[in-house]
C-alpha cells in the first residue's frame, strides 16, 4: 500500500506539503483508476494493478498532523501485518527541491505526518519515498520556521523540478512494489 501525505481541501492542493497526495493521484491515473472517498478510513482510496501486483493507494483526508488515524485504519482494512509493506510518500525539508530518495524505516526528521503514523502504528519500520522541497530561504532551523514554506505552493522555477519529482516518486513506488525497497534505494538514492 502507498499512502501519499498531504492536507485535504483546495487551499492546500498545490502546496509543497501535498506532494505525497499528488504522487498517489498520479499512480491511480497511470493505471486507469481514481481515488474515491472512504469514510471509514478517513481517506481517498483506490487500487491499481502494477506488473500484475495489487497496489492500494490512499490520500488521508485528515490533516497532516493526524495522518496516523487514517493510516491505522487503512493498514487494518488491507490486512497489512508487516509495516515494511507500507510506503509513505512525503515531502522532505532536508532534501533539495525535486530530489527523490527512498528510505526503509528510520527517523522522522521532525515530520508531523510521520510522527502521527508512528504514534498510531507503534512502529516506524514503514518505507518512505521522500520528495525534497528544501528549507525556506533565509530561515534558521527552528521549530515552526518551515510551516509557511510547506503550506505554500512552489515558485514557477521550483514547480518544474517538483513535477519531475512527482513522476519520479511514482516510479519509485512502483519499483518498491515490483523489486523491493532495497532495490529501490540502490537505484533512486544514487540518482
Amino acid at each position: 500500500m502507498a499512502v501519499g501525505l498531504g492536507n485535504p481541501g483546495p487551499e492546500y492542493a498545490r502546496s509543497r506539503h501535498n506532494l505525497g497526495a499528488m504522487v498517489v493521484t498520479l499512480l491511480a491515473e497511470r493505471h486507469g483508476e481514481r481515488l474515491r472517498h472512504s469514510r471509514n478510513d478517513h481517506a481517498l482510496v483506490g487500487e491499481a494493478k502494477v506488473d500484475g501486483r495489487r497496489l492500494a493507494l490512499a490520500f488521508p483526508q485528515t490533516y497532516m498532523n493526524d495522518s496516523g488515524l487514517a493510516v491505522r485504519s487503512l493498514v487494518r482494512r488491507f490486512g497489512i501485518e508487516d509495516v515494511g509493506r507500507l510506503v509513505i510518500v512525503q515531502d522532505e525539508l532536508d532534501l533539495p527541491a525535486g530530489v527523490v530518495r527512498v528510505k526503509a524505516g528510520g527517523g522522522l526528521a521532525g515530520h508531523n505526518g510521520l510522527r502521527s503514523i508512528e504514534a498510531h502504528l507503534h512502529d516506524r519500520g514503514f518505507s518512505r519515498v521522500r520528495i525534497g522541497i528544501d528549507k525556506a530561504p533565509g530561515r534558521n532551523r527552528r521549530p515552526g520556521d518551515g510551516i509557511g514554506h510547506v503550506l505554500s505552493p512552489p515558485s514557477k522555477k521550483e514547480q518544474e523540478d517538483i513535477d519531475v519529482a512527482v513522476a519520479t516518486a511514482a516510479d519509485a513506488v512502483e519499483h518498491i512494489l515490483v523489486h523491493g525497497v532495497d532495490a529501490a534505494m540502490n537505484f533512486y538514492n544514487s540518482l
